[in-house]
């Protein structure tokens, strides 16, 4: 027996409507939109760390330098002591190149040296400006911040 259709049925719409459509393409593009929004704050913190990893291998470099040349590089020899040997005084009684290049922040920005530090006179310390690239801000890290 086959089913026959009347009058004042409709044959069933198969599909989506323009409607459906753009409430999925609405859905998608927030949870994309959320998902962008937390990899930022993710990448903000893999700089930090990896800030804090670096000046953890500078301050093997400094210390393989006192070892040979009897004191940390001054603030005028700064970091560049660790890649050539410095010609200003205090000359090291012994040097060896422990570097070939200086490494660069993860926001693309110099490291800063101080011999001594600003917190701890007694050692040198490692600055990073952050983001901004500017001293004075938040988001300056130092080797001798509580945190480090």
């Amino acid at each position: 027996m086959q089913k026959t259709q009347s009058k004042f049925t409709k044959p069933l719409a198969k599909g989506f409507t323009l409607l459906e459509m753009m409430m999925v393409l609405a859905i998608i593009g927030i949870l994309v939109g959320g998902v962008i929004g937390m990899t930022k704050n993710f990448s903000a913190g893999a700089k930090i760390q990896k800030t804090e990893s670096e000046m953890q291998s500078l301050a093997a470099h400094l210390l393989q330098y006192k070892n040979l040349a009897g004191r940390f590089p001054t603030t005028e020899q700064g970091l560049q002591a660790l890649v050539t040997k410095p010609t200003t005084a205090p000359k090291p009684r012994r040097w060896t190149q422990t570097l070939t290049a200086l490494p660069r922040d993860p926001w693309g920005n110099d490291y800063i040296y101080k011999m001594p530090g600003s917190k701890d006179s007694s050692t040198y310390e490692i600055i990073s400006y952050g983001s901004d690239g500017v001293a004075g801000g938040d988001d300056d890290i130092s080797s001798q911040d509580e945190a480090y």
